[in-house]
């Protein structure tokens, strides 16, 4: 005995880092993420450890760093799927798919004239990947790619909670509560949940200066091949230059663009 404890994951130490029989902890990491991102998610961390062949208390700490950054996302009942900054560099190295998605909200922000966001969702936000800034309108949104912003807030996240199932967007909004951003805010569950009734009829959602004084947008999920909401697309305006019944208009041309989308990621 040599007086150090004993390491219950059988990890030693190694020159320039520690090493087990389950590898370097980047070598961990990358097995978990290939594990997570493999067909068939989101997976049971029982499935993840096993794929990736390393012990439980390791896997679930590197998951809840992975999450932390938005490389991966919890999806409730101890199962995980990609994040979106995964999602997005999936796209940004797959050939073909960065112009694709690029040239069709390029189309769509030269088809209203307005800006154009594309967010993924991650647990309890949405966050932006894509931003096209309006050439016709005279002001900028402050939002930036990077940036995470509330469900319930946005019309993007919206149309989010209204395509996931019922419990799950209530486990959703449970955890992430209902700050107010605005005076405009829907900050009761009752009123959340009858907006989100209405998101289903029309397909599409909106944000009536909810998350930011005279910003006004419309926004659709983009739903993966199992129906499932992974990111959605949104159209900005503000609302002294472009009325509600105006900004709804675009609603036929949103859709078209989730849906030429939704392969792309």
């Amino acid at each position: 005995m040599d007086g150090r404890p004993e390491n219950p994951e059988g990890e030693s130490p190694a020159r320039g880092g520690r090493t087990s029989a389950a590898g370097t902890a980047l070598e961990k990491s990358m097995r978990i993420l290939e594990a997570v991102a493999a067909p068939g998610g989101p997976h049971r961390l029982t499935d993840v450890m096993a794929a990736a062949a390393v012990p439980k208390s390791s896997t679930f700490r590197i998951l809840a760093s992975l999450i932390e950054q938005g490389f991966v996302r919890s999806e409730g009942e101890s199962r995980y799927g990609v994040g979106p900054r995964l999602r997005g560099l999936s796209a940004l190295v797959s050939g073909g798919e960065p112009a694709s998605i690029e040239q069709i909200l390029r189309e769509l922000q030269e088809a209203t004239g307005q800006a154009v966001h594309l967010a993924l969702h991650s647990g309890e936000t949405i966050t932006y990947i894509r931003k096209l800034e309006s050439e016709q309108q005279p002001f900028q949104t402050t939002s930036r790619i990077g940036m995470r912003m509330p469900l319930h807030t946005t019309a993007i996240g919206k149309s989010i909670l209204a395509a996931l199932p019922a419990a799950e967007a209530r486990e959703l909004v449970a955890a992430a509560g209902l700050p107010r951003r605005t005076p405009h805010t829907l900050t009761t569950r009752r009123a959340l949940e009858a907006e989100l009734e209405g998101v289903r009829g029309r397909g599409f959602a909106v944000d009536d200066e909810e998350n930011e004084a005279t910003i006004r947008c419309i926004g659709a999920a983009i739903l993966d091949t199992g129906g499932r909401p992974i990111g959605g697309v949104s159209i900005t305006t503000v609302t002294f230059l472009v009325s509600r019944t105006e900004i709804e208009a675009y609603a036929p041309a949103l859709l078209a663009a989730t849906r030429a989308l939704a392969p792309l990621l």
